[in-house]
């Protein structure tokens, strides 16, 4: 990606803004007109002074070499990162026509460049710090780790006499008490500082408004709760792994502990979830070599994108560390040994009855999950009635699309880019259907992201 020769698309470009707003705007600068004095250099830096309403040329510089995903600088006074100006810039450079032609950087976008690099480096050969020295007393943290087991024993204690309560007293209750009740058990869990219980909590209080069916939706998710709190008391009688998996559940914090893995990573898919507090990114990754599947999530402050982005179609080299858990995929991200750069990589596809047993088999390993991510080879989407799925092109079978992915308007881009033709197409595989999220030409052409 750091030589002249090779450009990324446009589509892989555009996922990078935050918002629609900043595609939108970002799209009408990708063109020579108000860009002057635009450059890049072999080294990854790209360049150029974007005419605005003031009087001086907004300044912006991009260094897409970074391992982790491109960086930005821009003199506007946006508070979105990419802002339209660097989008617009990197859509001109993506373009390849000789609008940013090679060269040497100015001052302004070298100093930044340069000092950018340098705290890169120094916090490389520094190494981990913060989160080591605040466990560098073992024995504190083993007693920090024991006092919040008792809160959380105790929360889960709790959690379990109102679950007891609520199907002594029947499911109607439920729909009685209205929301606060919910919301004050989450509170409850909360203090027990066992924020995934909270978390699950919040979801039973919005089931009995969520339509026909609600009872039997409210019970299985009672059971999944049930279960989850029985894990945690018992945890000392589960296998190791499964152990893990509770924890994380819970909502305790856990490292990436596991012996690193170098591989070529595609960057199979990015998309983000938002509430009032915080905005999570999920970058699904396949390893070219070892065939692993991995997740990484990266966070932002509301309203702001979080700081990792790797484009969908980039392959990058680089180690991941596993964190602990029965079948669980999150990954960290380690030492980068190349930026992320196009590739032609596709990962190997399941038929829509590999997929459903793939994730039968993923519960045996956690009974939480609620869904898999799985690539389907040779599907075609069709429609019965007013619902949507992917249907094997070689057999009679078909996955049916979730709700949210039906409301999307990437199914149809799927169904534009499939034409009525067998596609390869990666999602996620679980009890509510298939969510499409990333989809491959039949033959050769670029990845289209649907997310």
């Amino acid at each position: 990606m750091t030589q002249q020769g090779v450009r990324w698309t446009a589509d892989q470009v555009l996922a990078l803004a935050p918002d629609a707003a900043s595609r939108k705007a970002g799209s009408k600068l990708g063109a020579a007109g108000p860009w002057s004095e635009a450059g890049s250099a072999d080294e990854g830096t790209v360049w150029g002074l974007c005419k605005g309403s003031g009087s001086k040329p907004y300044q912006t510089v991009i260094d897409i070499a970074d391992a982790s995903g491109p960086a930005y600088k821009c003199s506007c006074p946006s508070r979105k990162f990419p802002c339209k100006h660097a989008l617009g810039l990197l859509l001109l450079w993506a373009g390849g026509d000789g609008a940013v032609p090679p060269g040497q950087p100015p001052d302004w976008a070298e100093q930044w460049i340069k000092g950018r690099r340098q705290r890169a480096e120094e916090k490389r050969t520094a190494g981990p710090s913060g989160s080591e020295s605040a466990s560098a007393d073992p024995e504190a943290a083993r007693r920090r780790a024991e006092r919040r087991a008792v809160r959380v024993t105790a929360g889960a204690t709790e959690l379990e006499q109102r679950l007891t309560d609520l199907l002594r007293g029947g499911l109607a209750g439920a729909e009685q008490a209205g929301y606060g009740l919910w919301e004050e058990t989450a509170a409850r869990m909360v203090d027990a500082q066992a924020p995934g219980l909270a978390s699950r909590v919040r979801e039973l209080g919005a089931i009995p408004a969520s339509g026909p069916g609600w009872p039997v939706r409210l019970l299985e998710e009672c059971a999944l709760l049930h279960l989850l709190d029985q894990g945690w008391l018992r945890r000392e009688r589960l296998p190791d792994g499964l152990a893990d998996t509770v924890r994380s559940r819970i909502g305790l914090p856990a490292s990436a502990d596991g012996p690193p893995l170098r591989d070529r990573w595609l960057v199979l898919a990015q998309y983000d979830t938002a509430d009032v507090k915080l905005t999570t990114r999920r970058i699904w990754l396949h390893g070219a070599d070892s065939g692993r599947t991995a997740l990484l999530l990266s966070y932002g402050a509301a309203g702001r994108a979080p700081e990792l982005t790797l484009p969908v179609g980039l392959a990058l080299e680089a180690e991941l560390a596993a964190y602990p858990g029965a079948g669980q995929l999150r990954a960290s991200l380690g030492e980068q040994f190349a930026p992320p750069a196009p590739a032609s990589i596709r990962p190997p596809g399941l038929t829509p009855a590999e997929a459903t047993v793939r994730y039968g088999e993923a519960l045996r390993d956690d009974p939480w999950l609620d869904s898999v991510p799985v690539t389907l080879d040779r599907v075609i989407p069709t429609q019965d009635g007013d619902s949507w799925q992917l249907a094997d092109a070689d057999a009679d079978t078909a996955l049916p699309l979730t709700p949210a992915a039906r409301a999307r308007p990437g199914l149809w881009r799927l169904v534009a880019l499939s034409g009525g033709v067998p596609v390869k197409v990666f999602g996620e595989c679980g009890h509510r259907g298939f969510t499409p999220l990333t989809a491959w030409p039949q033959g050769a052409g670029e990845p289209v992201q649907l997310c």
